[in-house]
């Protein structure tokens, strides 16, 4: 392949690119406006899509014998990474109670289907130039980390997606179709992001502008969690096919809204493997050479140059050989246990305005109160439940968990609830939130009203959460709690469990 140097140093200049120029306006709701960085950066901005793939390489390369599997991923997070957000912290969690991937990945996660693994696409396809089966493979080891479901399939469809970019030769929106047919043609068909792919193709074909089309997208298939790969896929798609160069396809997919560092990213990564000249020079000189890594990634020593960095993937591409992956975890362990608490349903119909308040939930403030039912032990799938309305046999559940911060002293608590809720810890107060429909339950960006900090003496305590039924309109009751470090944001594993026993055992 006798352009490969040159289209692998363009995947990670456009990567850093894109990154830079989708931070400012990550999490925004959109369509934007945005037409350049915003401020223009003076070097490199350091974004966590990358330094996980500078990590992973680093680690690869250390082998005397690489090669790609997911125990080796997993033991690089755990001994390296720091990042709380979203999948990465519950990925991080599992494993530490004991879990192994892909476990790690589908277990209690709320976030398995964020864009996560999508952005660590470029490195199995820079491992894999011309091959997505194995490009695809290789994205599997690494996605079911952190993720399952269309999170995975979001991180192969890239993965297939930039493999052939290395091997396609028609750099206009010929080059680009055949692409998208043949990656798309390897993906589930029933899958969120095959419909998505199909139908941003389609609502394209129809001649319809770009801001009309992120519209359909938005409607069909966003929610609360603005990393969701269903509509950040179709954003990649959409800046793909409107856009008629480098510059106007990375700001259509940025100006989408959303996850914009990641989807703008992986746009520039595939458009500069493409046509590796194809990146104007304006978008390349403030962001330099040298390669800027978050301080999360720790122990690792990573080249000093993006340059350096496309030769380290270059030299492990030759060692790793085309072998496929490794496969170090059994597919079929026993399922993990649940969480184990206490339940009571009660009722405040008949107490005065002291004893509730409009929810029907004891006041903002009170100490719980003595209802005179006992709990029963019942066992949580996990921290994160979703309960029909129709299984609430009294209007209040009464929940008690067990709550230990294992040696952090500092903690956030976080009861990200859609219903009315209270919460109590050793009987007293700690916060009430009058009912949220917006659900993001990750410690270091829970929605307000939705969490405490607190400091928490060491050894057992218990936390009581009173949830009221959901009002008849809805049909299901969701929450997950969750205990944090501070100020790491990162989950303490086993702090809602009563034993240090790994769940997976």
């Amino acid at each position: 392949m006798p352009d490969y140097r040159s289209r692998l140093l363009a995947c990670w200049r456009g990567k850093a690119v894109g990154g830079t120029l989708g931070q400012t306006f990550e999490g925004l709701e959109g369509p934007l406006d945005a037409d350049f960085y915003h401020p223009v950066p003076s070097g490199m901005v350091p974004n966590d899509d990358l330094d996980l793939q500078v990590l992973y390489a680093c680690v690869l390369a250390a082998d005397q014998q690489p090669a790609v599997g997911r125990m080796q991923l997993a033991q690089a997070w755990a001994d390296h990474v720091r990042f709380p957000w979203n999948e990465y912290g519950v990925g991080m969690r599992n494993l530490a109670e004991g879990l192994l991937p892909p476990q790690t990945g589908s277990y209690d996660n709320w976030f398995t289907c964020g864009e996560g693994a999508a952005i660590r696409s470029e490195l199995w396809a820079c491992l894999a130039p011309g091959d997505p089966d194995l490009a695809a493979a290789y994205a599997y080891e690494d996605a079911c980390f952190d993720h399952a479901g269309d999170g995975i399939v979001a991180a192969q469809l890239l993965a297939r997606m930039e493999a052939l970019a290395f091997v396609e030769h028609d750099t206009g929106a010929r080059g680009i179709e055949r692409i998208l047919d043949l990656a798309l043609a390897a993906t589930d068909p029933e899958s969120g992001i095959a419909h998505v792919v199909r139908d941003v193709r389609s609502w394209h074909a129809e001649g319809m502008d770009w801001r009309a089309v992120r519209e359909r997208v938005v409607h069909a298939y966003a929610g609360d969690d603005f990393t969701d790969v269903r509509p950040n896929t179709g954003f990649v798609v959409l800046g793909l096919l409107a856009g008629r160069d480098f510059s106007e396809r990375i700001l259509i997919t940025n100006n989408c809204g959303f996850d914009t560092d990641s989807t703008t990213a992986s746009v520039g990564a595939l458009l500069a493997i493409l046509d590796p000249s194809s990146i104007p020079q304006r978008w390349l000189d403030p962001i330099g050479d040298d390669l800027v890594l978050n301080p999360e990634i720790r122990g690792i020593t990573a080249p000093p140059t993006i340059a350096a960095f496309a030769d380290l993937v270059s030299e492990l591409r030759e060692r790793i050989g085309g072998a496929p992956p490794t496969r170090g975890a059994l597919e079929s362990r026993s399922a993990p246990r649940g969480l184990a608490v206490t339940r009571a349903w009660v009722s405040t119909d008949r107490e005065s305005w002291q004893g509730r308040d409009l929810t029907g939930l004891p006041p903002q403030g009170a100490a719980l109160p003595d209802f005179g039912v006992p709990g029963e032990p019942i066992e949580l799938p996990g921290t994160w439940v979703r309960m029909p309305r129709a299984d609430f046999v009294s209007p209040i559940q009464l929940l008690t968990y067990p709550l230990d911060g294992r040696g952090s002293e500092h903690i956030r608590l976080v009861v990200n609830c859609t219903e009315h809720l209270r919460v109590w810890l050793d009987g007293e107060c700690l916060f009430g939130s009058q009912g949220s429909q917006y659900l993001f339950p990750s410690p270091h960006s829970t929605p307000l009203g939705q969490f405490v900090d607190i400091d928490l003496p060491p050894g057992p305590h218990e936390l009581t959460l009173a949830i009221r039924r959901p009002p008849r309109h809805r049909d299901a009751a969701e929450w997950v709690v969750a205990v944090a470090e501070r100020p790491s944001m990162l989950w303490v594993p086993f702090a809602l469990r009563a034993t240090t026993t790994p769940i997976g055992s």
